[in-house]
């Protein structure tokens, strides 16, 4: 197999090879850290629960020799993920009670979500599909049939999300094969993709890529995910200029997790770097309650403090809303 090191030189810059050498083994990433498994709480037990994987180029904005790097702490399986509570979740926000067809999501008036792949470029320990039974809830697993043939016989839905795991975790042919079918849907007039690869594996925004989303039919809407200030580095940047050049609409959704962004000086300079890549902050969402990630969980209260000090601090477009998403509600919750 061959390793982003390893590759010619011309294949470094190909996101496929750079996703064949992502870190798989917490040991391998601690040792390139210069950590020792006992400052972290390692746990071999919630590795086995949910894999981990995260990208070098993630992994290189990372602080050496700090167990406390924010977006160490974000990837790390870790023991406090064994301990589960009454409110704890397999599916928090209630996608299975809402599926229409094999990964075709219908929660809300207007628009659809698909699950595109299972597939990411990271895997983060808060993630609310983490325990999401990826093998029967496929949009593509009959090569879409299903959910295109629902979201065509329902003319109340007038806007795509695709989602998954991550939709830019498929090839870009297989993108513009999907969107080449929902173009013949005429009710269809908004697309959005909510990705996380821009900002932990860069490159996947390829020239293949930002030629297929310039020839799409529709308004688009990219939503990047970025936690903290220290991901938005020069080549978040770039990428996020080349998404701009389609003519894409740029959001951010961030979680607020204890212990990674729960700070308000934090929260500003993640706004202020965003916007400076060309992406509005969209939403702080509250923690979904997925079992193994309670302790990530910051208080409502506390939430509701920092987006007050944000609005003394910043313009209100550079505020995200905070929002929550309840099962079985008609949409968001917007709490501040």
């Amino acid at each position: 197999m061959i390793t982003a090191l390893a590759a010619p030189a011309a294949r470094r810059n190909d996101w496929r090879v750079q996703l064949q050498g992502a870190y798989r083994d917490a040991g391998s990433l601690l040792r390139a850290l210069d950590l020792a498994p006992a400052e972290v709480n390692l746990s071999e037990a919630a590795a086995a629960e949910f894999a981990l994987l995260a990208p070098l180029p993630y992994v290189s904005r990372m602080r050496r020799r700090d167990p406390q790097d924010p977006l160490l702490r974000q990837v790390l399986p870790i023991a406090a993920e064994e301990s589960r509570t009454p409110v704890d979740l397999l599916d928090p926000v209630g996608d299975l009670a809402r599926t229409r067809a094999p990964g075709l999501i219908h929660k809300y008036a207007g628009r659809v979500l698909l699950i595109a792949t299972g597939s990411c470029a990271v895997h983060c320990r808060y993630c609310f599909r983490r325990h999401f039974p990826y093998s029967e809830e496929l949009a593509a697993r009959d090569d879409w049939r299903a959910a295109l043939t629902l979201i065509a016989a329902d003319n109340s839905i007038n806007e795509v999300i695709l989602s998954g795991g991550d939709p830019l975790s498929l090839s870009t042919a297989k993108l513009r094969s999907l969107t080449d079918r929902l173009a013949g849907i005429r009710h269809i007039r908004r697309l959005r993709l909510h990705t996380r690869w821009p900002v932990v594996l860069p490159d996947r925004v390829d020239a293949e890529l930002v030629a297929w989303l310039q020839s799409l039919p529709w308004p688009t809407t990219v939503v990047i995910h970025a936690n903290h200030g220290n991901e938005i580095a020069a080549d978040v940047r770039d990428a996020c200029g080349r998404l701009r050049v389609t003519g894409a609409t740029l959001l951010n959704q961030s979680v607020l997790l204890a212990g990674v962004n729960d700070d308000a000086a934090q929260l500003q300079r993640l706004s202020e770097a965003l916007f400076a890549a060309g992406v509005l902050p969209y939403y702080l969402h509250l923690l979904d309650r997925v079992a193994g990630a309670a302790h990530f969980a910051v208080p409502r209260e506390r939430a509701q403090g920092l987006i007050a000090e944000l609005r003394a601090q910043l313009p209100g477009y550079l505020v995200p809303r905070l929002a929550q998403e309840i099962a079985g509600e008609p949409s968001k919750t917007i709490i501040a």
